[in-house]
């Protein structure tokens, strides 16, 4: 079965394994005291250091995720007159708006873009705007890398 990483689910709490629950508390309090050490967190967690690693970009408190305005991409695009240009109009169709834009030199007719986007103005969803990413014409590849507020 193929991963997907643009697929999210609203799942009780009580049907999630212990270790995302740590996980999420491990987070915490990284949150509320940043002088912490992941060492520290997950010793008090009762956390291997590995489970939080596999964990912590995956699962969030869904009040976390309805703040959630930040998001970063990985796109990989063909090499090609217009592809960037493809790319912006269609993260400005969806009312996003581009905070910061990375681009590699391309090789072997490849770019890697990295784009910082608040979605807070968004007429769709994510998920949606992946998935009009991930159609367009000159992209190979679409990654949600990283959420934030």
């Amino acid at each position: 079965m193929r991963k997907r990483s643009d697929q999210f689910y609203l799942v009780r709490e009580d049907m999630l394994p212990e270790a995302m629950l740590r996980t999420v508390e491990a987070k915490r309090m990284l949150e509320n005291d940043p002088r912490l050490r992941i060492n520290e967190v997950v010793r008090d967690a009762g956390l291997s250091r590995s489970a939080f690693y596999k964990y912590k970009d995956g699962v969030f408190p869904f009040s976390t995720m309805m703040k959630e305005k930040i998001i970063t991409l990985t796109v990989h695009l063909e090499d090609q007159s217009g592809a960037l240009s493809k790319l912006l109009s269609l993260v400005a169709e969806t009312g996003a708006n581009v905070l910061t834009i990375n681009q590699t030199i391309p090789l072997q007719g490849r770019a890697t873009i990295t784009l910082t986007i608040e979605t807070a103005a968004m007429t769709g969803d994510v998920t949606v705007l992946l998935r009009k990413l991930q159609r367009l014409e000159p992209v190979f590849k679409v990654e949600l890398i990283g959420s934030g507020a």
